[in-house]
């Protein structure tokens, strides 16, 4: 009976989660000229459209863009940090932390709003900048909390071994550290590259015209197209992020580090 039980809270638990994407999969395989489900007949042309539609491809490219390059600034911002806070007992470490930390904390409307008042409209800045300056923002607490706990797990007498044997500081982190976290580093870079993709909130508010993230993009076309060409978007967006995680397993040996 108990396995009985197991099984059913197993088979709700994975219907709920797979379940929404399941159903993306097949209305964007509809035949039928409107979003529905169950679909009227199955078809691969809303998911070939999708690649003809000049929007959906700008506002890819950059989207992937700012996924890439803010996560990267993220990181060059957010790896030293978290070694700073980790190793060194720092006046006000704790408000450094929950300053860095605010981004998640605050709701994504607000952050936009203030990035806007404060940071673009003052500034001048162009829209590509003011959205690449926000997604480092965004990402920076995934890189320093992230980052931080891989820390965490490595003794620091490892590092005080190579600084005793004739290592420099920075060449004990680059030799020792570094290699011994990039698992954390790497873990940090998928989740603030999925993280900065699918921003919705803070983009809409500093997207401008002819400059939009595909979220972004998307949200604008169902006002004025209800095709199921969103619907085959999002299942092969879903897909890209599957193969994301998979290749990092199996080229990076993702699994040993998490």
């Amino acid at each position: 009976m108990k396995d009985l039980t197991s099984w059913a809270i197993i088979s709700v638990t994975l219907t709920f989660l797979i379940g929404p994407f399941i159903i993306i999969i097949f209305a964007g395989a509809s035949a039928g000229e409107a979003l529905a489900f169950p679909p009227d007949g199955l078809s691969l042309k809303w998911y070939l459209k999708v690649f003809t539609i000049e929007s959906f491809r700008q506002s890819f490219i950059l989207s992937m863009g700012l996924a890439i390059f803010g996560t990267l600034a993220a990181l060059l911002l957010g790896v030293p940090a978290a070694y700073a806070l980790n190793r060194y007992d720092l006046p006000g470490a704790e408000t450094i932390r929950t300053i860095v930390a605010s981004p998640i904390i605050v709701p994504g409307i607000i952050v936009g709003l203030a990035l806007l008042r404060y940071l673009v409209i003052p500034t001048g800045f162009t829209v590509t900048l003011a959205l690449f300056l926000a997604h480092t923002a965004l990402v920076l607490p995934y890189a320093v909390r992230v980052v931080s706990s891989s820390l965490n797990n490595l003794r620091s007498d490892m590092e005080e071994a190579a600084v005793l044997l004739g290592c420099t500081r920075l060449q004990a982190f680059t030799k020792v550290v570094l290699p011994n976290i990039q698992g954390g580093v790497l873990a940090a870079f998928i989740l603030g590259f999925v993280t900065s993709f699918n921003q919705v909130p803070v983009s809409l508010f500093l997207s401008g015209p002819g400059v939009k993230t595909l979220p972004i993009d998307m949200l604008a076309y169902m006002e004025i197209t209800y095709d199921p060409s969103v619907a085959a978007l999002s299942a092969l967006l879903a897909f890209m992020s599957l193969a994301i995680v998979f290749v990092a397993e199996r080229l990076l040996g993702f699994s040993r580090y998490v």
